[in-house]
């Protein structure tokens, strides 16, 4: 899982260095920074993908998404004495992203990648970032002696004992390395870090509108993850039952919405859609019929129930549009999921922060902002993990 996650200049986070638990609950009030470390999160992501440098130009590009206050502020300015001022830059304009991971045998390693803007050129992609430099890692820091694989600019060389092999020379700036050289035989530990991040799942805001893919009948097929947009809902609440835990699936349901039932009915053309019974009611509603915070719930299900559980499973604000009664359920039902994987959750509820902070091992960030700068609540500098970036 991940131990560590390191962010620096991106929007409100000038830096910080983040310890990580299986259970993770950011909260603070709004504005303190919470979506900025879900979207730093998910832009890590993107150097598995390969869409890193789309992703930046989406969430408005390198320029605007830098951290706009003073390189360094002063002692007196965090505390509020003196006014903010500026001052001459002493060091280069970088994005810098990181984490430190551990994997199931004990061994700890980290991934770091550092962006920049590029220099004056015609060219009409001129304003794209560049990729600075890249590093994977082994132990708890970063330092020479530990690279295992490393790029600068265009060149990507691996350690193979005490020497070095230079594998590409001419890496595109656009291009992470994990998307171009994670080949098991060239660089394994490439190809590894790849293949964890690829397996990061995040949900945010499902819909559940009338036109909503969760409410139409769909196709049927084995689906062991649930897509974002819940478009293979039924399919994955069905595999579930016949591959994962189907006594656990009742359990939750009744847990959520006691004396309830799911079935799932395959129609013709091999469309699956819900029946869902409740107490009460001569005959079961179809997904279309529910209300928007019964289908999310469903939804939530559905994703954390999976079969396939990844290392890493990111909730942005899962208690959107539910009843305030329903939030120890979605607690109960997210610390089940914990005992599989890795579990960040995003959230402003503070009744679903409580059920969260009763279970064993969750972690509780608080984030709070001063001076414009988001901070961990109660963070000192000597309370940070260590970590070291290489520019």
């Amino acid at each position: 899982m991940l131990k560590t996650l390191a962010i620096g200049n991106y929007r409100s986070v000038l830096r910080l260095i983040a310890p990580l638990a299986g259970l993770n609950v950011i909260c603070g009030a709004n504005g303190s920074g919470k979506s900025n470390l879900y979207r730093a999160l998910r832009l890590l992501a993107e150097t598995a993908q390969g869409g890193l440098i789309r992703a930046l130009a989406a969430d408005g590009g390198l320029s605007s998404i830098l951290w706009a206050g003073p390189e360094a502020p002063s002692r007196r300015m965090r505390t509020g004495e003196v006014a903010v001022e500026g001052g001459p830059r002493r060091e280069r304009v970088r994005l810098r992203l990181g984490f430190l991971s551990e994997d199931a045998s004990g061994e700890t390693f980290g991934y770091m990648v550092i962006l920049g803007l590029p220099k004056p050129s015609s060219s009409l992609f001129g304003l794209d970032p560049e990729i600075k430099h890249e590093a994977i890692w082994s132990g708890e820091i970063c330092r020479p002696a530990s690279l295992l694989v490393e790029r600068r600019g265009p060149l990507v060389r691996v350690r193979h004992g005490r020497e070095w092999d230079v594998i590409r020379q001419d890496l595109s700036t656009f291009e992470s390395m994990l998307s171009q050289v994670a080949v098991p035989t060239i660089a394994p530990e490439a190809f590894r870090l790849r293949a964890l991040i690829r397996d990061w799942r995040f949900y945010d805001h499902f819909r559940t509108d009338a036109a909503a893919p969760a409410r139409a009948p769909q196709l049927g097929t084995r689906t062991p993850v649930l897509h974002q947009d819940g478009r293979d809902f039924a399919a994955a609440l069905q595999t579930i039952r016949e591959v994962g835990d189907a006594g656990a699936l009742e359990a939750v349901v009744d847990d959520a919405f006691p004396g309830a039932s799911l079935e799932i009915l395959s129609r013709e053309g091999g469309r699956f859609e819900i029946a869902f019974h409740q107490e009460g009611l001569l005959r079961p509603l179809a997904a279309s019929e529910l209300s928007d915070g019964t289908l999310r719930y469903l939804l939530w299900i559905a994703a954390l129930m999976t079969p396939r559980p990844p290392s890493l499973m990111v909730l942005n604000e899962p208690e959107t549009s539910l009843h305030p009664d329903l939030l120890p359920a979605l607690g109960r039902l997210i610390a089940r999921a914990s005992a599989r994987c890795q579990v960040w959750v995003v959230s402003h509820s503070e009744p679903l922060i409580a059920t969260l902070q009763a279970q064993k091992g969750c972690q509780r960030m608080v984030l709070e902002k001063r001076q414009g700068q988001t901070h961990l609540h109660g963070q000192r500098d000597l309370d940070q993990p260590p970590w070291r970036w290489l520019d």
